[in-house]
């Protein structure tokens, strides 16, 4: 089992996660064309995937399902909330899931899970092939004993680091978005996402990847530090997920 990023923050998000011969895209926040162009550098193409899940319908996690869906027969899957709020899915097959039920995509086990986030009904996802399990958990604004639950034993984690909180304080944001972005449905911040790490070290535990991570309001060295402390390693053995190109296969 393995997974990659074709980018991750503010202005698009996507990851494929392989079991065997089945491939997933969680979230799609990229134009048709880049889409594409980001696949084929984890050396992919659209067909080699069975399908898109979608965690919530906020433009940087959706903008481009429709698109890439339509244009090449894709599934996609996603809860009722978020398909209520959903723009561009018209010609697309649609499964609606409910976010506490786990389903299958040919060799893949997914499991939903809801997380607090602005959105109509967000949910993160735990994905298993038998043997391994990968969680990911971006765009949350604080845990919850049921996302600790869901996380427990993972063998790899995605996990958000999203703001500093000083930087976020003294940033260029109006103090609206300042609140929305710090409160409990908005994202998490790096001594948050610490927190979390610590409840859900043990050891199977191979890989934590910082994603998320706001251009403006954090930087990749404050992400790596907090979580390195978890991790006892160094703040450069944190790989984080960027913008511009994700990050390349991690094998489980």
């Amino acid at each position: 089992m393995r997974f990659a990023s074709l980018g991750s923050g503010s202005e698009g998000n996507g990851l494929v996660v392989e079991a065997g011969s089945t491939r997933v895209l969680m979230d799609c926040g990229f134009g048709l064309a880049d889409s594409v162009v980001r696949l084929a550098r984890l050396g992919l193409q659209v067909s080699d995937l069975a399908g898109i899940v979608v965690t919530h319908e906020h433009s940087d996690h959706i903008a481009g399902v429709g698109r890439l869906a339509r244009k090449h027969k894709l599934p996609v899957w996603l809860t009722a909330g978020t398909l209520a709020m959903a723009q561009d899915l018209g010609g697309v097959t649609v499964h609606v899931i409910d976010s506490h039920a786990v389903f299958a995509v040919d060799g893949l086990e997914i499991q939903p899970f809801p997380v607090p986030h602005d959105a109509r009904e967000p949910v993160q996802y735990v994905f298993g092939d038998g043997n391994w399990r990968l969680g990911v958990l971006t765009d949350v604004g604080c845990s919850t004993p049921h996302i600790e639950t869901m996380l427990a034993g993972v063998d790899a984690m995605v996990l958000e680091c999203n703001h500093d909180a000083t930087m976020l304080e003294n940033g260029p944001y109006p103090v609206s978005l300042k609140r929305r972005v710090g409160g409990r449905f908005g994202h998490l911040e790096n001594a948050q996402s610490a927190a979390l790490l610590t409840k859900l070290m043990h050891d199977k535990l191979q890989y934590v990847l910082a994603a998320h991570v706001s251009r403006k309001n954090n930087t990749n060295a404050l992400a790596q530090g907090a979580l390195a402390q978890v991790l006892n390693c160094t703040d450069e053995d944190v790989r984080v997920a960027c913008q511009t190109t994700g990050f390349d296969w991690v094998s489980i």
